[in-house]
């Protein structure tokens, strides 16, 4: 009977692939307390450690693995950083007179995760093998032989009969752009495979877990037990290097022929850019080193990637800022080029490679090269004016834009239209012919599957030959970096236009050339001025008391002047408080708090925004101070503000009790800042209103101008820490003039913990790795307060803390044993701190033991 909704790739996106339950019988894994009691095992661990599982769990790992064993382990534990962070240790000697194993440390759901192999040994230097892989891809001229350099620097290093460098696109299918394979298994360089392939859980685990081994597709999964714990949930094996293969991914493998496989994600920008994809018509089972290497080759070789697209990009930007200032140098000495259509086509597509240019310019049109007929183009430009405002658009698919686009295809399929106005809408499109190319899939993407062995959820395709799918009725698309291109453009033609429209531009262009002089070296003037008379007026206060109150109003005025000069011309690296920029402008002109009223919840202005609008601000309340409310007694001024629905700041400002409001004769600079500037440098808008009873002006921020503050950013509750869960803030001075006695054997904790001492304000922080280095500083010359790790290899701290009792200097114990630890007699009751170290939990071990 047929199914009457058949299945088809979609399905696999609902499957829990990172709680299975099982893993790979290549190897073991313990799961453990955060007091380092087992928890839970693969059931297979008699297979390696010797122990049987169901006598293991409930026992502390001590009891089962060497002491040194338990040290490496601990140590690694304490290195962990991060919710994604894997600690890796080799040759670890678990069963005397046994095989070694590579080991993986991780952190689930709160617990220990610990998975282990048996240790081949087999790689020598490491450093020096992956620089020679490094330095190999770097010889690499272009792209196509960088990506299959990398291709076989992977091969060779794994052994798999077939590497792979697997892109994604923007609709999340892939295609193979590069490929190193044995002879006589065929080849896929140049497929495409569709984005069901590779499910969503999937992708988002290969940001986590960077690589993934599947040494045998026929293997039988290996429990772990119990399968649940005590609130009934599965081990998360999200950052398993074992973790065990959905039924679903084993039968796509089985139909491609594929009997081991190993993948390593690519990331460049953060973001998942590709695979090395790798298969094997045979088991495979890479050591733990050499997968260790791949995955280090596998970074370094993103690294690489992510620095070639950046260089590309900076190239391809520079190049366009080039053309743009030539086109502007070409205006200025010939202003008639910009009624030559056929010239602007013939600048702007050697910036963004187009097969033609349609102008539209205050209803008027002119084209250049291939372009669709005029009445399509005035269909195109409506469609265009339901875009989003200001903002350059493009699509490989004019059909998606307006309907019946299939009648010129021929002539134009895909568009870029950068804005050039706000109202009307004036455009600039460039527009590329349809290129019609024939796809080459791994297999009929768009044909559902039945029904299989896995149920209604899934059989995945079992036909992986070459299909080739005809697409038309679409352009080359316009790529990332053509779009901030555009962007670019779209400044330059914004002034090319205004020039058009004005019979005075070009010595308008000129006064916009003196003024920006003026106001850099006003910048620069004021800046001085400002400080200089704030120095006069506090070295030369005379002695009467009513004048020093005079003098200390002025140079507070002046003192908040500057401060509002500042926010207007200094850098800000990240967002600022709307009301900061009216509190700062307030309090240069009006001494009480009632003149300016502000009402609205807390908003944040990225860094142009707040500065656009801090000279606004400023103007509204210099001009109201002259002339407006301000200007006179029981006068006031409201800023209110909230933001729409879209996100967009709306912002007032009303003027109460004020002299009676004319409209001025003429309009001054600062009248065209608060009218133009919003609109000009931000995208929005702005309305002025000289109402007789009182000034009043509406202002529309863009969205993505605007922020909210993050819930609980203010205040910030210091140390110590208190009931109500916020951040403490350590004190600096904690350890002021103390000389901190450091005991540590392994150098990366030593190092972190070395800083958190500094950052506390510790005067000498001296450490020791073993008893015997930390008695000679002790003799040499006593610390005055000292932190000890318990256990030290294999030996503890315990004679050092005797030595110290002896001469009465505090100290605290550091262990990553948990409540194991066994103290002698005359140390318990000493204060422990937990390992990781952090400056919270350091801080505040000291600051109760010195208390």
């Amino acid at each position: 009977m047929n199914d009457p909704n058949p299945v088809d790739l979609t399905n696999c996106d609902r499957e829990p692939i990172h709680i299975l339950g099982t893993i790979q019988p290549i190897g073991f894994l313990i799961a453990l307390t955060a007091d380092w009691i087992v928890a839970r095992t693969s059931a297979n661990l008699q297979d390696y450690l010797q122990t049987e599982t169901g006598r293991l769990i409930g026992q502390p790992l001590a009891d089962v693995l060497p002491s040194h064993a338990m040290h490496e382990l601990r140590n690694r534990t304490a290195m962990l950083r991060g919710p994604d962070a894997v600690e890796r240790l080799f040759g670890i000697d678990l069963v005397p007179g046994s095989d070694r194993f590579d080991l993986a440390i991780h952190m689930s759901g709160g617990q220990i995760v610990i998975e282990g192999e048996r240790s081949t040994g087999e790689v020598g230097d490491v450093t020096g093998m992956v620089r020679s892989m490094i330095a190999r891809l770097d010889q690499c001229g272009d792209t196509t032989s960088f990506f299959r350099e990398g291709a076989r620097q992977v091969k060779a290093l794994t052994g798999y009969d077939r590497v792979m460098v697997y892109r994604f696109a923007a609709d999340g299918s892939g295609e193979v752009v590069a490929e190193a394979c044995k002879p006589g298994i065929g080849r896929f360089l140049g497929l495409h495979y569709p984005a069901s392939d590779i499910p969503v859980q999937a992708r988002v685990l290969y940001t986590r877990n960077l690589l993934r081994v599947i040494a045998d597709v026929n293997a039988k999964p290996v429990a772990i037990v119990p399968e649940l714990d005590e609130r009934g949930e599965p081990l998360d094996l999200s950052l398993s290097l074992l973790r065990s293969v959905s039924p679903i991914h084993i039968e796509y493998l089985k139909n491609m022929g594929v009997d081991a496989s190993m993948s390593i994600s690519i990331l460049v920008d953060g973001k998942l850019w590709g695979l090395f994809a790798c298969h094997h018509y045979s088991p495979r089972h890479p050591s733990f080193e050499r997968r260790s290497i791949s995955e280090l080759f596998a970074q370094m070789f993103s690294m690489r990637l992510e620095s070639r697209e950046r260089q590309q990009t900076v190239e391809f930007e520079r190049r366009a800022r080039d053309i743009s200032d030539q086109l502007l140098g070409a205006v200025a000495s010939d202003e008639t080029l910009l009624r030559d259509p056929d010239w602007l086509a013939d600048i702007l597509t050697n910036a963004i490679p187009a097969d033609g240019v349609g102008v539209w310019l205050g209803g008027s049109y002119a084209f250049s090269g291939v372009t669709p007929p005029t009445d399509d183009f005035r269909r195109i430009v409506r469609a265009l004016n339901a875009t989003a405002a200001g903002k350059v658009f493009a699509t490989d698919h004019i059909g998606s834009l307006v309907t019946g686009a299939e009648a010129f295809t021929s002539l134009a399929a895909g568009l870029l239209a950068i804005p050039i106005s706000r109202s009307p809408r004036d455009y600039v499109v460039l527009f590329r012919a349809e290129m019609v190319r024939s796809i080459r899939w791994a297999g009929d993407p768009h044909k559902p599957v039945e029904y299989g062995p896995n149920g209604p959820r899934l059989t995945p395709r079992a036909s992986f030959d070459e299909w080739k799918e005809l697409v038309s009725g679409r352009s080359r698309p316009f790529t990332a970096s053509e779009l901030r291109v555009a962007e670019t453009l779209r400044a330059t033609l914004i002034e090319v236009v205004l020039r058009l429209a004005d019979e005075a531009s070009a010595e308008r262009q000129r006064a916009g050339a003196r003024q920006e002089l003026l106001i850099a070296e006003l910048n620069h003037r004021v800046r001085n001025i400002l400080g200089l008379i704030r120095g006069l007026i506090r070295q030369a206060q005379p002695d009467d008391e009513a004048v020093r109150g005079f003098v200390k109003v002025v140079d507070g005025r002046i003192h908040a002047l500057a401060r509002a000069h500042n926010q207007i011309t200094e850098d800000h690296w990240g967002p600022a408080p709307l009301q900061a920029l009216i509190d700062a402008e307030a309090a240069a002109f009006v001494e009480a708090e009632d003149r300016i009223l502000s009402e609205g919840e807390p908003v944040l202005l990225n860094p142009q925004a707040f500065s656009t609008l801090a000279l606004v601000v400023h103007e509204l309340v210099t001009n109201s101070n002259k002339y407006g409310a301000l200007s006179v007694d029981g006068g006031t001024v409201t800023m209110s503000w909230e933001c729409s629905e879209q996100g967009d700041l709306l912002l007032r400002w009303r003027e109460q009790g004020g002299p009676p409001v004319t409209a001025p004769s003429r309009k001054g600079f600062g009248t065209t800042i608060i009218e133009r500037s919003v609109p000009y440098d931000l995208g929005g808008e702005a309305e002025m209103r000289y109402a007789e009873s009182g000034f009043e002006a509406d202002f529309c921020i863009p969205g993505r101008h605007v922020s909210k503050p993050r819930p609980g950013g203010a205040p910030t509750i210091r140390f110590p820490r208190t009931a109500h869960g916020h951040r403490e803030e350590p004190p600096t001075d904690l350890l002021t003039g103390q000389r901190l006695l450091l005991v540590e054997d392994s150098l990366i904790i030593a190092l972190d913990a070395e800083d958190i001492a500094t950052r506390l304000g510790a005067s000498e922080v001296i450490t020791a790795a073993s008893v015997d280095a930390a008695l000679d500083l002790i003799a040499a010359g006593p610390p005055t307060i000292a932190i000890l790790d318990i256990n030290l290899g294999s030996t503890t701290s315990f004679a050092i803390a005797d030595a110290l009792l002896e001469r009465n200097i505090p100290y605290l114990f550091a262990t990553g044993y948990g409540e194991q630890a066994q103290f002698p007699d005359q140390h318990r009751g000493r204060t422990v701190v937990q390992k990781p170290y952090t400056i919270e939990n350091i801080a505040r071990a000291l600051a109760e033991m010195l208390s």
